[in-house]
């Protein structure tokens, strides 16, 4: 192998050793986050109050764009993430009332 392609090698795999972290990350950060609003679908299933809150969901998507700018991620990138957590969360608030 040339240098630069030994260089580029381990270039590569930093990257990608930080990338399996990140990775890690997210995944734990979404198990707590889950918990968290498992609890939620529980309480609100407890007090007979509706699965979705559409005001909540819509002031998180804005915030969530908000921060997307910040960090420089695309923000419609973010806002379908985030619609797609909600998604799942609102079914799990669904099989709670059941």
């Amino acid at each position: 192998m040339t240098d630069a392609v030994t260089r580029a090698a381990a270039l590569l795999k930093g990257h990608r050793e930080s990338i399996d972290r990140l990775d890690a990350i997210l995944v734990y950060t979404l198990g707590e986050r889950f918990k968290h609003t498992q609890a939620v679908g529980k309480l609100k299933a407890e007090h007979d109050l509706p699965a979705s809150d559409p005001d909540r969901e819509a002031n998180q998507i804005a915030r969530l764009e908000d921060l997307a700018v910040q960090a420089d991620l695309d923000p419609e990138f973010a806002k379908k993430f985030l619609n797609f957590i909600i998604a799942e969360v609102i079914q799990h608030h669904k099989q709670h009332q059941s």
